[in-house]
């Protein structure tokens, strides 16, 4: 029987939820009289008896995928898919009464089949009577992630000091919540958070409601007391000593520091309000550390709305940033501005700086595996890309083909640049390691980035109007010439729909990245699908809606008047969100350029003005980073490293360790402070 803890990390490391299989309702079945014994199974194509698959459609039984250290199968299954095009297997030996794991070849994923019982009785599986007996891909992937964590991130030799004290308390991890306990741990090492919540915790606490479970502000001041009071952080009655972990295997170094780590403190009503209303994070599912970050700063921008009078930690990261749009076929420019409170970086594989040696790891690999024998994962060798080649991509005019000209009327190419109209206190930057392969399967980049300790990016200021430069006509402009309007590619807004995406939103995308192609919205859409009006009718700038408003109820007019809005104010949001008062405020300081903000209150006019940006030199020192251990952004693991005390320390859930070797070189998220 498998023990609780190990059930436990099972489900903690389980991917995304699985779909339903697009062939299971009518999967196509062979009556070629073959039956499957309940055990004794060897692949029909080799010797091997592990690893091994079912075709559910004709019955043969064949080897899995090898593995990237050339563990695993001889690829047969596989090869039986190419030959065949039959599209699900079942992997014998984790089939149970409760079902098993089914892989869709056509589908490149994992899958649910509801018609398993049915389909498995065909060649005369009983599945009632089925018995586990070999590890599923969630606990393979496990183990093998396991083993990178300890090893990798945990620096295999180096000395484990679990630590303790405030601001060294660990999270526990609820069931994929790691991503959720790297961000707040990072988020609370900076001092505009600390300042916000910590020294007020009291006030807060005897402001709250009577349930306070609902109460943003309670609920972040909980955190931060939990995290900073060191209350919840004191050494085991034993000292924990100093270890070398060289000689430990990776099970001894778990047990080791879970004997010598503080239990963590359970974020479960936090959890809980953060996530109300999300798809995403209200579920136990794992999720992407960035698009959490995001939606999280939303969250707190939201509530600083409503207590105008207590300063905004999330400002700290807010800059704005400029882009320049050149038509090549007029020359002509135009410039415009957005706010940003993170940075996502192309991660260019091109420019690795050991091609040479990535190549002859591979050829090495190629000849080990055709001998049968097993690549060691420690010789493992991968593309590894200065960040200042990541920059470079960044500065890179960007060009956007089939673009509109509002100077010409036609179609043609323009090129786009971004730059930074103010530098933040601290900048978030997002290596983008995470890409959709061209079967449109969310994959990862293997790579290293060679991360430095300190940046300067004063050269990526941005100057504005040039003098002999000749500005793009407005689309108003344009229009009165009779010019047509930018149309949108609905063939791309169709391909993102049909990958789960809400259509309005896709519509956004695909406008905002002037149908630049199906990739950049497709990063349009991560970036921007925690926005409050994500998911709203989608109406183009300048265009007028044609549907009728409903007319918003005096409760909901009442609701957005207190919080400091004229009545008029109230009505034309809720109007604009369907009554919806929430978004109907996010609207109002959304859309504050098209009120009459000359009539606005007092309370709101500082607020309704936009963010007001923080602004200094663009030189930088690395101070925190999140790194992600998995094959894609819907599963795996986060931990962070941040740097305290003037040493670097490892965040993993509850467990709180010091980091002789941060191994910045993996990691997914990179904090910034400015110098």
């Amino acid at each position: 029987a498998e023990t609780a803890s190990r059930v436990q990390d099972v489900t903690a490391w389980e991917a995304g939820a699985r779909l339903t299989s697009k062939h299971a309702e009518g999967l196509v079945q062979l009556d070629n009289g073959v039956k499957v014994p309940p055990s004794g199974w060897k692949c029909s194509r080799c010797d091997l008896t592990s690893n091994l698959w079912m075709n559910l459609t004709d019955g043969t039984i064949l080897c899995g995928r090898r593995y990237f250290d050339g563990s695993g199968g001889n690829n047969h299954a596989v090869d039986h898919f190419d030959e065949t095009k039959y599209p699900l297997a079942v992997k014998l030996g984790t089939i149970t009464p409760e079902g098993g794991d089914v892989y869709s070849y056509d589908e490149d994923d994992m899958v649910i089949d509801p018609k398993l019982p049915q389909h498995l009785a065909h060649f005369g599986i009983n599945i009632a009577v089925m018995e586990k007996t070999d590890k599923t891909m969630t606990e393979l992937e496990l183990d093998i992630n396991l083993k990178f964590e300890w090893d990798a991130i945990q620096e295999s030799g180096s000395a484990l000091t679990p630590l303790y004290g405030p601001g060294y308390t660990g999270l526990e991890n609820l069931g994929n919540t790691c991503y959720m306990n790297s961000t707040l741990q990072v988020l609370f090492t900076i001092p505009d958070f600390q300042e916000r919540y910590f020294p007020k915790a009291r006030q807060i606490f005897e402001k709250a409601p009577a349930d306070p479970t609902g109460d943003f502000d309670a609920q972040m001041a909980k955190v931060a007391v939990g995290l900073l009071s060191g209350n919840y952080s004191k050494p085991p009655a034993e000292a924990a000593p100093t270890v070398s972990t060289e000689k430990l295997s990776t099970e001894e170094k778990k047990k080791f520091l879970e004997k010598h780590s503080q239990p963590g403190i359970p974020p479960r009503v936090f959890k809980s309000l953060v996530g109300k209303g999300h798809s995403e994070f209200s579920s136990m599912r794992q999720q992407d550390a960035q698009e959490f970050f995001l939606y999280f700063l939303t969250l707190i921008d939201r509530q600083a709305r409503t207590n105008a009078s207590e300063a905004n930690p999330a400002d700290c990261f807010k800059f704005e940033v400029e882009e320049r749009l050149q038509c090549m076929q007029s020359r002509k420019v135009r410039y415009g501005r957005r706010d940003e409170t993170l940075l996502a970086l192309p991660v260019p594989i091109e420019a690795s700086t050991n091609v040479e040696e990535v190549a002859a790891f591979e050829a090495k690999k190629l000849a080990i595996e055709a001998s049968g024998k097993k690549v060691d994962s420690k010789e493992v060798v991968r593309p590894s890309i200065p960040f200042s080649a990541c920059l470079e991509a960044f500065a890179t005019p960007e060009e956007v083909s089939d673009f509109l000209s509002p100077a010409t009327g036609a179609k043609g190419v323009a090129k786009k640049t971004t730059r930074f109209v103010s530098f933040p206190d601290y900048l978030m930057v997002q290596a983008k390691k995470f890409y959709l392969d061209p079967t449109w399967v969310p994959k990862k980049l293997d790579a290293l980035l060679q991360v430095p300790d300190e940046l300067d990016l004063s050269s990526l200021r941005a100057k504005g109007l040039q003098e002999g430069e000749e500005e793009l006509p407005s689309g108003d402009a344009a229009a009165a010439k009779g010019e047509s309007a930018f149309q949108i590619d609905e063939s791309m807004v169709v391909q993102l729909a049909s990958m789960g995406f809400d259509v309005e939103g896709c519509k956004r995308a695909v406008f905002n990245t002037k149908n630049s192609g199906v990739e950049a919205a497709m990063n349009w859409v991560l970036e921007h699908m925690g926005d409050p009006d994500f998911s709203q009718p989608f109406l183009p700038p300048g265009e007028k809606s044609t549907t009728s408003q409903p007319e918003p109820d005096e409760d909901s007019i009442a609701m957005v008047s207190s919080m400091g809005f004229e009545r008029h104010q109230a009505i034309r949001a809720l109007k604009e969100t369907s009554n919806d008062v929430q978004r109907a405020v996010d609207w109002i300081f959304s859309h504050a350029d098209e009120m009459d903000t000359d009539q606005a209150p007092a309370a709101a006019s500082s607020a309704t003005t936009g963010p007001k940006y923080r602004d200094g030199e663009g030189k930088y020192r690395l101070v925190a980073f999140i790194s992600h251990m998995g094959s894609s952004s819907l599963c795996g693991h986060y931990v962070c490293h941040i740097l305290k005390d003037g040493r670097w320390v490892i965040f993993n859930d509850s467990k709180v360790a010091t980091s002789e070797k941060p191994p910045r070189d993996m990691a997914y998220l990179y904090l910034f402070r400015r110098i």
